[in-house]
């Protein structure tokens, strides 16, 4: 689980409990489907300016350290 709350956050008052990087509104879930269409975070980072390339990176770092652990 990412405990870098710098990265992420997740409050009832905001966007519902939606998980968004902290600081923003914006879902992490959008990051993914910028990815996952084949969108670069460069792509993102232009259409979400309040969201940091650190955050990404981070968000990006952890998410890869947990799935190695996973099969590790």
């Amino acid at each position: 689980m990412i405990k870098d709350f710098s990265i992420i956050s997740a409050s009832p008052e905001i966007m519902g409990g939606t998980p968004v990087f902290a600081g923003t509104r914006v879902p992490v879930q959008t990051l993914l489907d910028y990815l996952k269409a084949g969108e670069s975070i460069d792509d993102f980072l232009d259409g979400f300016p309040t969201v940091k390339r650190e955050q990404v990176i981070g968000l990006l770092e952890e998410a890869g350290k947990q799935l190695v652990s996973m099969v590790a």
